[in-house]
């Protein structure tokens, strides 16, 4: 028996936003959060830009019977992020069955030892780049704050959440890249569809600021350089896109099946109603020409909606601001979507926010449901040249009312995994 899935709550953190409520008023009014890295000093890097989190105070999210003492930077968002998502769907835990509330959360934390981190620079990071090696493994050497991160395991984020709300349902880590967050709202939607759980706190957290990460985006030639005017360095879709913008935060989604938000009486966001996934086995970072990957994941979540193309209203893209990416993302949707796509409104917030990388997929999730509610497309600043391989309705640097009743939400990841989730209006009886 196939359950249906519903949103009821909303929270994150993002560069510009304290709140899901405050990161989409900014979105709306076209808000770039990108400026120049400041948790530490970035001018030995040839990138000096990101997406930052405001500094927000994280014990006015915690239990006082759970003191929270780490300087994980993507564990406090995610609490932040969770315990906002919960207050808002109107959620006491204490009143829930523990054993049918499952996570699902997406998260790139990864666990390494400073030294092989520092030996490994050392051989990779050599000729003109030398200095910058030299340079983070003194950062290591000394535990510097902003690398500390790196040493975190794999589940934390998961396992700490699980412990400060007292879930005991099904949980899971997603650590496929751009794709996380997605999927993991995607494999929460499975979870609650074939009874599993009744409650899943699904969505991403992420901070990849750290000067290995810079340093490793770098050197693969994905990030821009507009050290000078950061604010408009994020351009998706512009011909003269060099790159994108790393950013960080978390959003998460409560999400319930139907029955019982209706039976607790919750105020319902959306419904989910498909979700498709696609490999793309072409290289580890870069598309296909066909872009195989996310036209399957495009139509597999139509399929699982039960929908035509022709239904879907608007788009959020994943955007990212890369030459391949970008085009491939439009042969894509033109490949699925076929003459309609030249109808639908199509924007990447991630202008805005930058990559959020694991978390990216999450918040475009929460945009694309507020999408819903208010009935308006956010914009995709810094739409200055059109780019003949990419042709389609970007909503150029001002939000558009629409009338939608379905809106899709694309998130590409590096490694291959591409997820697509599509989001209804909130179910009739």
């Amino acid at each position: 028996m196939r359950r249906r899935v519903v949103v009821t709550g909303l929270g994150a953190v993002s560069p510009i936003g304290l709140s899901v409520e405050e990161s989409w008023e900014s979105a709306l009014a076209g808000r770039s959060g990108i400026g120049t890295i400041d948790i530490y000093d970035p001018s030995p890097l040839r990138t000096h830009i990101a997406g930052l989190v405001p500094p927000f105070d994280v014990h006015d999210f915690v239990d006082p019977q759970h003191p929270f003492h780490s300087d994980n930077r993507r564990l406090r968002f995610g609490l932040a992020a969770t315990q906002m998502a919960l207050r808002d769907a109107g959620i006491e835990m204490d009143r829930l069955d523990p054993e049918r509330v499952g996570i699902a959360l997406g998260s790139n934390e990864l666990q390494f030892d400073e030294h092989v981190i520092g030996g490994t620079l050392a051989n990779v990071f050599n000729g003109e780049r030398f200095d910058e090696a030299a340079w983070v493994g003194e950062l290591l050497a000394h535990e510097s704050p902003p690398m500390r991160q790196l040493l975190q395991e794999s589940h934390e984020t998961v396992s700490y959440l699980s412990s400060q709300f007292g879930t005991q349902g099904p949980t899971a880590s997603y650590l496929t890249a751009c794709a996380a967050g997605a999927q993991a709202i995607g494999e929460g939607y499975r979870m609650i569809r074939r009874g599993a759980a009744d409650v899943c706190l699904s969505g991403g957290t992420d901070s990849m600021l750290t000067a290995f990460d810079v340093i490793g985006f770098t050197n693969l030639g994905a990030l821009s350089r507009r050290n000078d005017e950061p604010k408009r360095a994020s351009r998706p879709f512009d011909v003269y896109r060099d790159g994108f913008v790393l950013g960080e935060g978390a959003a998460l989604l409560v999400i319930e099946s139907l029955e019982h938000a209706r039976a607790r009486g919750a105020r319902i966001y959306a419904e989910i109603v498909g979700y498709g996934t696609g490999i793309e086995n072409h290289h580890l970072t870069a598309m296909s020409p066909d872009a195989i990957g996310p036209v399957t994941a495009i139509r597999r979540a139509l399929s699982d909606a039960g929908l035509a193309p022709e239904r879907i209203g608007y788009i959020n893209a994943h955007g990212t601001s890369t030459v391949e990416n970008d085009a491939a993302e439009t042969r894509a949707i033109k490949t699925v979507l076929g003459e309609h796509a030249k109808n639908i409104p199509i924007s990447s917030t991630k202008s805005m926010t930058g990559h959020l990388v694991a978390a990216a997929g999450a918040i475009e999730a929460a945009f694309s449901v507020l999408t819903l509610r208010d009935q308006v497309a956010p914009p995709t600043i810094n739409y200055e040249t059109p780019d003949p391989e990419c042709d389609l309705d970007y909503v150029p640097n001002v939000a558009r009312p629409i009338d939608v009743e379905f809106v899709a939400s694309n998130s590409f990841g590096f490694g291959g995994q591409n997820v697509t989730l599509i989001f209804g209006c909130e179910p009739g009886e």
